[in-house]
């Protein structure tokens, strides 16, 4: 099925209203750090008739680079995107994973070689194949002196499995230092966990965005999201739009983010 063509006035108003929304963010009001879960690939794929999820997949890849580019050019520091989770290893099928492990592999790789970006895995190797593993770890190896924006993907992620994962280490590196559990008890703090968090060291996301209509976090991000901004996004994942983006990111600008208080 050919894809619909956009009237040429239609793109050009598209055009206008993006620059326009544009000149209306503030600087001082963008996000320091935006996580995206881009969702509905598979309907995108469905909807076309085309024959396999990978397509939708594949599309929604390219998605991603696109998003990671709006960001930079805003001057936005950090992305995190959520490409697949601990429950996707487990309620997909063999045949749908090994195409989302290659076009995960495809997309680091280019990622790595895109700008000045740095890229982070973030998430557990357990259940990823080797290849991707070692694709993941070249991304990483590849980027690791850049200084621009610092991309996070999330690969094999659960932010139930984060949390576990960060109390496991903290007992870990306790236990080595000879302490006792009495003692690990009056030390525990929220900003101990944070440091031993897949992402520990990074700011946590003021805003995450997910498409589809889908208004759900997903075990995304759980303890970096307390007071994260989120916004969702009728258009399915592929479909995103520049200006679906812009939109968030007027939004978020205006909203008064009280942190709890």
């Amino acid at each position: 099925m050919s894809e619909r063509q956009v009237p040429f006035g239609r793109g050009l108003l598209y055009g206008l209203y993006q620059n326009r929304l544009r000149r209306q963010l503030a600087a001082r009001d963008l996000p320091h750090h935006v996580a995206m879960i881009i969702d509905g690939n598979r309907r995108w794929a469905r909807l076309r008739e085309l024959e396999t999820a990978a397509h939708g997949h594949r599309a929604g890849a390219a998605k991603y680079r696109e998003f990671l580019e709006w960001c930079d050019d805003l001057g936005i520091r950090v992305a995190t995107l959520y490409l697949l989770s601990t429950d996707n290893l487990t309620g997909r099928g063999s045949d749908e994973l090994e195409g989302l492990f290659e076009i995960i592999g495809d997309l680091a790789e280019d990622l790595s070689h895109f700008r000045d970006w740095r890229i982070q895995h973030v998430g557990s190797v357990e259940g990823l194949p080797a290849g991707l593993r070692e694709r993941l770890a070249e991304a990483e190896k590849r980027t690791a002196e850049n200084t621009g924006l610092h991309v996070n993907l999330a690969i094999g992620y659960g932010g139930r499995r984060e949390i576990a994962d960060a109390m496991r280490s903290i007992v870990e590196k306790h236990q080595e230092k000879g302490g006792t559990l009495d003692d690990l008890a009056d030390l525990l703090t929220p900003e101990l966990i944070s440091e031993h968090l897949y992402t520990g060291g990074q700011p946590d996301p003021d805003l995450i965005i997910r498409t589809s209509g889908e208004q759900r976090i997903s075990d995304f991000m759980l303890w970096q999201s307390a007071h994260s901004e989120l916004y969702f996004v009728e258009a399915l994942g592929p479909d995103l739009r520049e200006v679906d983006f812009l939109r968030a990111l007027r939004d978020f600008g205006r909203r008064h983010r009280r942190f709890g208080q």
